[in-house]
């Protein structure tokens, strides 16, 4: 891998800033993150949650420019999932609002192009970084490189942020397709911007990190259904459950029931689908892009096959896949190219 390092570079290499965020300079979103407490910190503070998560074996395996843009993705991911799950229920929305707020602080510390109502104050360097200081949450201020450096739109964030405000006031998905809706907005914008990081992001190749990224978001979903369920949501489609003659009363125990075993083995078939119509993405990336998707089809997999392994048991324990098996996926999709 090491001798392929300077090839990939020049691959994966981010796009000219032509193509820059509006209302995003370098200069002034790196004053943000340039804030006392901003991106390396919290990069840091981050690294000990992600290990702890699964985090895809393919961040660790990077080379620190994409490890560190990634990171300070997740940071933001991270924050934004934390105050939708764990700040007190009448501060959330309220505090997802600033998150949202503070984005638009982000992408506005510079006029966008052709707009003359900032007047002549952006070109000031003081005002700039004045702007920069009203970013107030340390995980948005920490994005400013990144989006910089790889000339990401803020709408992938702000569909995070949605995701959340969405699990604030729904709680059951009917239908599958209604869960997948949920996807676009909880876990495809991650693919998207992780296309972005490495410059390879096109239309098409987007749609097959959707799949991918869906695929993820229902494993993660099959994993976590006890957590959910203490917390008050159900990511399992009421359809299916019905179908497999499941009732919300099955994932209250220490083990799943016959019937809870049939929806979980249903839906893990989804989510194994989803990363088969995304998987020849592989194919089309070289270099570390190649392997970051690699290892992102890899966990899934690895995921998948764990919760087979435990018989669709999901409550007994969380089916998580040892580090061997998610290696030897990794391995797999990088020679298959899918």
């Amino acid at each position: 891998m090491t001798s392929d390092r300077a090839g990939a570079d020049a691959v994966l290499a981010p796009a000219p800033a032509t193509g820059r965020p509006p209302g995003a300079s370098p200069a002034s979103l790196q004053a943000a993150a340039s804030l006392p407490g901003t991106a390396a910190s919290l990069s840091a503070a981050m690294s000990g949650k992600a290990a702890a998560e699964n985090f895809p074996v393919a961040l660790r395996l990077l080379p620190h420019r994409y490890g560190e843009q990634l990171m300070a993705v997740y940071a933001f991911a991270r924050t934004v999932d934390d105050v939708g799950d764990e700040a007190p229920p009448d501060e959330r929305m309220s505090l997802l609002d600033g998150l949202d707020e503070d984005l638009t602080r982000l992408y506005s510390l510079a006029p966008v192009a052709g707009d003359t109502s900032a007047g002549d104050s952006a070109s000031d360097g003081s005002a700039v970084a004045g702007s920069a200081k009203s970013v107030r949450d340390p995980a948005v201020a920490g994005l400013a490189r990144v989006v910089t450096a790889c000339n990401i739109p803020a709408q992938p964030f702000r569909d995070l942020i949605a995701a959340n405000r969405q699990d604030q006031v729904v709680s059951r998905y009917e239908t599958f397709d209604d869960l997948l809706g949920y996807c676009r907005l909880s876990a495809n914008p991650v693919g998207r911007i992780v296309l972005q990081v490495f410059g390879c992001y096109t239309p098409a190749r987007a749609e097959l990190s959707d799949a991918i990224c869906s695929g993820l978001q229902v494993v993660e979903h099959l994993q976590d259904v006890a957590e959910d369920y203490q917390a008050g949501r159900i990511y399992l489609p009421a359809v299916d459950m019905r179908a497999h003659g499941c009732s919300e009363q099955d994932l209250a125990g220490t083990t799943a029931p016959l019937q809870l075993r049939r929806v979980i083995a249903a839906e893990a078939g989804r989510a194994a689908d989803l990363l088969a119509a995304g998987a020849p993405l592989i194919g089309q990336l070289r270099g570390w892009a190649r392997v970051a998707v690699a290892g992102y089809v890899a966990g899934g997999r690895a995921a998948l096959a764990a919760i087979v392994a435990a018989d669709y048991d999901v409550l007994a324990a969380t089916p998580r896949p040892g580090k061997s098996r998610t290696l030897r996926e990794l391995l797999s999709a990088l020679v298959r190219g899918r």
